[in-house]
C-alpha cells in the first residue's frame, strides 16, 4: 500500500472500484452520486488516509485559496506571532496563508502588483500599515484586513488590541502605587498604537487630577536601545521620574539595563512596566510588570474576518479591539520617601 504522502485519487478509485472521476465528485459533495457508492469511496478514503489536495481543490472552484499577510518583517516576536495565529485560523478553516515582508512602502506597493493584480490571493491581511504610506497602496473593493491597527474611515475590517484601555491600565497601576511623576517611552508617533496609548497615559494621569508634562514622554523606536538612550536622557535633564511606562517590552528592557548603569534600583528607587508580555519578560532583573496581549488571537481574529469579507462580500465591516491583562511582576512597587 502506498504511504499517506504518496496516496493518490487513482488508488482510492482502485480500492473503491470506480473511475476517479467518481472519487472526485464525492470529495467536492456532488449529489450525483449514489448513495451505497460515496459509502465505498468514503471508506476507500478512510483505509488509505487519503487527504485530498486543498489547493487543487480551490483551484477547481475557481478559487486559489491563499489569503497573504504583508508585515514590515517576519522575525519580529509580534508579527511573527501575529501571523502564526493567522495562520492556523486559516489552515482550520481551508485556506491558506502565505507571508512576506514589505520594509518599505515601495515594497509594498510592488508586492500588491504581485500579489493582487495578478490574482495569485484572494484576500490580505495587513500588518503596521501605517508606520508609511503603505495603506494607501491597498486596492479598492479587495477584501482586506489590518491585524494590530485600527481602521481608516472605516474602510477595511480590523483587529487588534484596545491600546487607549492598555495606556489607561499601564498607568493606573503606576498611580494606585503611588507614583505621581510618570514617564512615557512611546513607539513611534507616527503609528496609531503609539498614539493610543499616549492617550490612555493622559487620561488616566487627567482623571488623576494630575497635568501631563511635555517633559515626561520621549518618543522611542520599539527598540532596547532607543528605551535605554530615553532614561539617559531623562538623566541628562536632570528630571528622573519615580517610574516609567514604556510602550512595549523590548523598550522597558532598555530601561532596566539604563537603569543599572545610573545605579538605580528597580523598583525602590524606579518603577518600570512594559506592553506585550515578550517571553523574556518574566526572565529579566528584576522580572519586568507588563500589561499581556494575546498575539495569536488578535491574529486568529484577523483571519476570521479577513475569510467572512471573502465569503460574504455583503458583511458589515467590523473593528475588534481585544482586551489586555496586567501582569504585575517585581519591576513595580511603591515610590521611596
Amino acid at each position: 500500500m502506498a504511504s499517506r504522502s504518496h496516496v493518490t485519487i487513482r488508488d482510492v478509485a482502485a480500492l473503491a472500484g470506480v473511475s476517479h472521476q467518481t472519487v472526485s465528485r464525492v470529495i467536492n459533495g456532488s449529489e450525483r452520486v449514489l448513495p451505497e457508492t460515496k459509502a465505498r469511496v468514503e471508506a476507500a478514503i478512510d483505509e488509505l488516509d487519503y487527504r485530498p489536495n486543498a489547493i487543487a481543490q480551490s483551484m477547481a472552484k475557481g478559487r486559489s485559496g491563499i489569503l497573504a499577510c504583508i508585515a514590515p518583517n517576519l522575525t519580529d516576536y509580534t508579527f511573527a506571532s501575529l501571523i502564526n495565529g493567522a495562520e492556523i485560523e486559516a489552515r482550520q478553516l481551508g485556506y491558506f496563508l502565505l507571508s512576506a515582508s514589505a520594509p518599505d512602502e515601495d515594497t509594498f506597493a510592488a508586492l500588491m502588483d504581485e500579489l493582487i493584480t495578478s490574482r495569485r490571493t484572494e484576500a490580505l491581511m495587513v500588518i503596521n500599515p501605517f508606520a508609511d504610506g503603505r495603506y494607501t497602496h491597498l486596492p479598492p473593493d479587495f477584501p482586506v484586513v489590518f491585524g494590530g491597527a485600527r481602521p481608516r474611515e472605516d474602510a477595511t475590517n480590523s483587529v487588534a488590541l484596545d491600546d487607549e484601555a492598555v495606556g489607561v491600565a499601564a498607568t493606573n497601576h503606576l498611580l494606585q502605587l503611588g507614583h505621581q511623576e510618570i514617564g512615557l517611552i512611546t513607539g513611534p508617533l507616527a503609528e496609531d498604537c503609539s498614539q493610543d496609548r499616549c492617550l490612555g497615559y493622559e487620561t488616566a494621569l487627567r482623571t488623576a487630577g494630575i497635568t501631563p508634562q511635555a517633559d515626561w514622554v520621549i518618543e522611542g523606536d520599539w527598540s532596547a536601545r532607543s528605551g535605554y538612550d530615553a532614561l539617559m536622557a531623562f538623566a541628562q535633564n536632570g528630571t528622573i521620574p519615580s517610574a516609567i511606562f514604556a510602550q512595549n517590552d523590548l523598550m522597558a528592557a532598555g530601561v532596566l539595563r539604563a537603569a543599572h548603569d545610573l545605579g538605580l534600583h528597580v523598583p525602590t528607587q524606579l518603577a518600570v512596566i512594559g506592553v506585550d508580555d515578550i517571553p523574556m519578560a518574566a526572565y529579566l532583573e528584576p522580572p519586568l510588570t507588563t500589561i499581556r496581549q494575546d498575539f495569536l488571537q488578535i491574529g486568529r481574529e484577523a483571519a476570521k474576518l479577513l475569510i467572512r469579507s471573502l465569503e460574504e462580500p455583503g458583511a458589515p465591516r467590523q473593528h475588534l479591539r481585544l482586551p489586555a491583562e496586567l501582569i504585575v511582576r517585581q519591576s513595580t512597587g511603591a515610590p521611596t520617601e
